[in-house]
């Protein structure tokens, strides 16, 4: 089943979505698409709002920034990583591994 489609996302907006009871921010950068959790881990603001920059993702809030591949931080003030989640795209649609 598919959670959403690669032609409903923009390239470098971030998007958020419910699934499973988690909250995920998805992106399309190029021909790839990448889901993090979506909860800043310094505070509780969703990354979906932030600004992407080539496989960053700053939070809005405070500046840090995560790697939307890895879920790592990258930034302070933020120092533990988002969830990421594995993506698989089969031509339109787009699964997400929860």
């Amino acid at each position: 089943m598919s959670d959403l489609f690669l032609s409903q996302l923009e390239q470098n907006k971030p998007v958020r979505l419910e699934k499973n009871g988690q909250s995920i921010c998805v992106a399309r950068i190029g021909h790839e698409v990448f889901a993090i959790g979506d909860t800043c881990t310094h505070s509780d603001a969703s990354l979906s709002e932030g600004d992407i920059t080539g496989t960053r993702i700053e939070c809005w809030l405070h500046g840090a920034e995560f790697d939307l591949r890895t879920g790592v931080a990258l930034t302070l003030p933020a120092v533990e990583p988002v969830k990421s989640y594995p993506v698989h795209i089969v031509a339109d649609s787009i699964t997400i591994e929860i």
